[in-house]
């Protein structure tokens, strides 16, 4: 496809939806001046995306419909890898009691498909479609340990190596240094990169021609999880559960 061409009315309608996005309800002034467009360009866009049910009118406030909601589910369902995984996701959140994620890379981020939440599991920031930066995440690293390094490359130059917090990855070598031990260990950490205070143990899932599909992981609390758990327990059952779904997707 090429991209040199892009239409703009369509940009304005989608820098339009994110400004919703970021924002939360609000009305045309702000959405015009946020986006620097004129008041009767926004009024129009939005007129059009509440007409087919993708923008809600409260008085003189607007914000996002479900109808996304009804797009990203059916986009979720029909995925073969999300089908097979989501069982196994629920049972690693029951068996640890703790928060269960399954993440994708799409465009150089990953994109959380789902997260399922145990019995003393801990209520972060993410849910079924969240963007996040492949790098500050044991999910992330698990994917960009088992793609090819010219990807990596071209995702670290797209997306950069910002600095969560400051136990993140935060330059090339030392994340090429972090995918190495992935592929040693057959599992990724994050202790405390993307959230201080918290530890994670991701796997990755594979198809049968050895490509990565995407990862599987347990997310807890630093204060639940010792080294020994971080090394021991959880990546057990971590890496039991994306073979599992490997095995299911594969055979």
């Amino acid at each position: 496809m090429d991209t040199k061409h892009p239409v703009r009315t369509t940009e304005k309608t989608l820098a339009l939806v994110e400004e919703l996005m970021d924002r939360g309800p609000c009305g045309v002034t702000e959405l015009a001046e946020g986006l620097e467009m004129g008041k009767s360009a926004v009024h129009n866009h939005l007129t059009t995306l509440q007409k087919h049910g993708y923008v809600l009118k409260t008085g003189d406030t607007y914000q996002l419909g479900l109808k996304f909601l009804e797009v990203g589910g059916s986009t979720r369902k029909s995925m073969e890898f999300y089908q097979v995984a989501e069982p196994e996701v629920k049972s690693l959140a029951n068996e640890t009691g703790e928060l269960a994620n399954l993440l994708v890379e799409e465009q150089g981020m990953g994109v959380y498909l789902m997260r399922s939440k145990g019995e003393v599991a801990v209520d972060l920031d993410t849910y079924a479609g969240l963007r996040t930066h492949l790098h500050a995440t044991a999910l992330g690293k698990s994917i960009l340990a088992h793609l090819p390094g010219s990807r990596v490359e071209e995702i670290i130059e797209r997306r950069g190596l910002e600095r969560k917090t400051p136990r993140s990855v935060g330059s090339r070598e030392e994340l090429f240094e972090a995918l190495e031990c992935v592929r040693d260990r057959g599992y990724a950490i994050d202790d405390g990169e993307r959230l201080e205070g918290l530890r994670c143990i991701a796997a990755p899932v594979k198809n049968s021609s050895d490509e990565v599909l995407g990862a599987i992981s347990v997310s807890a609390p630093a204060s639940r999880v010792s080294d020994d758990d971080l090394h021991g327990r959880l990546p057990e059952r971590v890496l039991s559960a994306a073979n599992v779904v490997e095995l299911n997707i594969n055979y």
